[in-house]
């Protein structure tokens, strides 16, 4: 039994939900260093985020159930851009000085049925107090088929995919940042930024299919993650405006207050949908539109950049997303 300290009271009840430890070894085992959504060992996938008050969440917008959800979705999001599924956590704690025990108690229950609803084990982190509030998580899962999905892997010739919707989290943001006029219509919007719901099998099925090439998530932007799928795979890519799915709200919400929503799907980061490619031999994703429900937005070519044809015309796509530094 934990002594009766408040770190230790603390510890105990974020283990108390957590499951327990499988002796299961990879079934695919590879190499793999820094450069992707993760990294391998082994045949384990591995990756680390970071959540910093005031930086990726507000404890004034989000309830402390939402701002943990959000942290851990970052981090699966990786495992699943990968083609992999999370098994295990490390989760470090920083208790900011300005919440009260309720608001730690209740981040800490979340932790714990977050992992634990997703058949995560956790196994171990570290709590501290600072003058804001952390999440850390170091997240490890495992390929879960023989295809690889990374960065490196899309080819010309190659369709280029988005498996949903865009635009969403950073209207959200702007909603919240500008409080317009009825904005409480849009509050789909604002909850998506707040606690993302997201396909977290998404790159598991794509990988099992054995038919993607490079893949990531849009965290950073779409903008921003075509201009690094190019880079990494050493490809051009040419995306068409009138296919980039623009999210039917966002669109909504930009026709009242007069915005663009091109801006929040090109440029918008925390999507945590994916981007990827695919042989355009391939057309399993067309076919079946039910079971995949993924947006076909343009091709991969010979060369390098990025291009958006809009109206007959073609421009360069520069990278105009979020940057942590």
């Amino acid at each position: 039994m934990f002594p009766d300290l408040g770190e230790f009271r603390l510890i105990s009840s974020i283990l108390e939900k957590s499951l327990d430890l499988k002796k299961e070894t990879p079934k695919y085992r590879d190499w793999l260093p820094v450069g992707d959504d993760a990294a391998e060992f082994d045949g384990w996938l591995a990756t680390k985020d970071l959540s910093v008050e005031n930086v990726h969440f507000r404890m004034d917008w989000s309830t402390p159930e939402q701002a943990v959800e959000k942290h851990i979705v970052s981090n699966v999001s990786d495992i699943s851009a990968m083609g992999g599924r999370p098994h295990l956590a490390l989760f470090g704690l920083c208790a900011g000085k300005n919440w009260n025990d309720e608001t730690v108690q209740r981040v800490s229950h979340a932790v714990a049925e977050g992992f634990a609803k997703r058949n995560i084990a956790l196994i171990g982190g570290d709590t501290v107090s600072g003058e804001v509030g952390m999440f850390s998580t170091t997240l490890i899962g495992e390929q879960v088929a023989p295809t690889r999905l990374l960065r490196s892997g899309a080819r010309p010739g190659d369709k280029v995919y988005v498996s949903g919707t865009l635009g969403r989290s950073a209207a959200g943001l702007w909603l919240l940042q500008n409080r317009p006029h009825g904005y409480e219509d849009f509050d789909d919007l604002i909850q998506y930024h707040l606690c993302p719901r997201i396909q977290e099998d998404m790159g598991a099925r794509l990988a099992a299919t054995g038919f993607c090439g490079g893949a990531m998530d849009i965290s950073d932007g779409l903008s921003s993650e075509l201009n690094h799928l190019s880079l990494s795979s050493g490809v051009s890519l040419e995306v068409f405006g009138d296919k980039i799915p623009v999210d039917g709200r966002v669109s909504e919400m930009c026709r009242r207050y007069g915005l663009n929503p091109m801006d929040f799907a090109m440029d918008g980061g925390e999507e945590y949908v994916l981007l990827f490619t695919a042989s355009a031999k391939n057309d399993i994703f067309s076919t079946d539109r039910t079971l995949w429900n993924v947006y076909e937005i343009g091709s991969v070519g010979e060369g390098s950049g990025i291009y958006m044809v809009e109206e007959g015309k073609r421009r360069i796509v520069k990278a105009q997303a979020w940057s942590h530094l």
